[in-house]
């Protein structure tokens, strides 16, 4: 089993484009604010519409108080994924909708984790990948495991992903000593 692995970004950019192809509003939605916000999926989907939104307008930036550490973590939301869920929310199925990922079974509650899961699945399918190697952490990793390769800066990444101990987001990374030692090279004093 292990851990599942990152998209690279050509992944993720085929995922986009079958779902904008496909008019699938909802999951467009989610999928770029899967990889924006960096949140595990038990904090993404629960997510309100206010949390993302003021009014008509689309938050640049938005906070989460996470389940797990009850501590609060920030996001960008890029103008990409800001369109997708300002489209997403003007949609009919969502008037009256606390919750940004409504669930379409429970009425006034979220779509599950389950749900989700099953979701990812089927993206990573749609674009040919093994799914037993990818699931809804692999879209929590992407962006920051970019963000480390291209600034080598745990500190940062850590932040992002709200991890208390560097532990943590050098396991959720991947990160080796071959990287480590890769990084080092790169700096001369």
């Amino acid at each position: 089993m292990g851990q599942k692995r990152a998209f690279l970004p050509r992944h993720f950019w085929a995922i986009r484009a079958r779902l904008e192809l496909a008019g699938n509003l909802r999951d467009l939605a989610l999928l770029n604010l899967a990889i924006d916000s960096k949140l595990r999926g038990c904090d993404l989907v629960g997510m309100k519409v206010s949390d993302a939104a003021i009014g008509d307008t689309i938050k640049e930036r938005a906070t989460v108080i996470q389940s797990k550490t009850g501590q609060p973590v920030e996001f960008e939301i890029t103008e990409n994924t800001r369109k997708s869920i300002s489209v997403w929310i003007d949609a009919p199925q969502m008037a009256g909708c606390a919750f940004l990922f409504p669930s379409r079974s429970r009425a006034s509650d979220h779509i599950s984790l389950r749900q989700y899961a099953r979701m990812a699945k089927d993206w990573v399918k749609m674009i040919g990948l093994e799914p037993s190697g990818y699931g809804t952490h692999s879209l929590r990793r992407t962006k920051a495991l970019q963000i480390y390769r291209k600034t080598g800066t745990l500190r940062a990444v850590q932040l992002l992903l709200g991890h208390a101990k560097m532990d943590s987001t050098v396991r959720c990374l991947g990160v080796e000593l071959e990287d480590a030692l890769t990084i080092a090279q790169g700096i001369e004093l």
